[in-house]
């Protein structure tokens, strides 16, 4: 019986060798993973908030991981897009939003600027929410 079982790995063993190997540019080629950061510049405080974003599957530090990954993937990787039908205040708080890193394995570094968080939010959807 101990030379069946040895043949048995052995052949589990060889098996194991002979399957193909699938390249890590493969898993790399969908990899998405972002450091996104909002800044509120002001003349009297500047306050900046950094979360990260994994998607395939939403992780991250992100507390709206699965809504910003599917924004994102609506979007085809954009950050921003024509905001729908919302109204937003004049008001003058500037944000900026700041995105790097890799979205579905292309590199990514992309910055916006908008006047105040309620356009952000209109043209970003879930991304920039944190």
């Amino acid at each position: 019986m101990p030379h069946l079982a040895a043949r048995i790995l052995t052949g589990a063993a060889l098996t194991i060798a002979l399957l193909p190997a699938v390249p890590a540019t493969a898993a790399a080629a969908t990899e998405t993973d972002l450091r996104l950061t909002l800044t509120h510049p002001a003349s009297d405080t500047s306050s900046t908030r950094t979360v990260t974003l994994t998607c395939e599957p939403p992780g991250g530090t992100h507390p709206l991981a699965v809504r910003a990954c599917a924004d994102l993937a609506r979007s085809g990787g954009r950050f921003v897009r024509e905001a729908p039908h919302t109204v937003c205040t004049l008001e003058h708080r500037p944000v900026v939003a700041e995105a790097a890193g890799r979205w579905r394995g292309r590199p990514v570094r992309w910055t916006g600027s908008f006047p105040n968080a309620c356009v952000l939010r209109a043209r970003s959807g879930a991304i920039f929410r944190f």
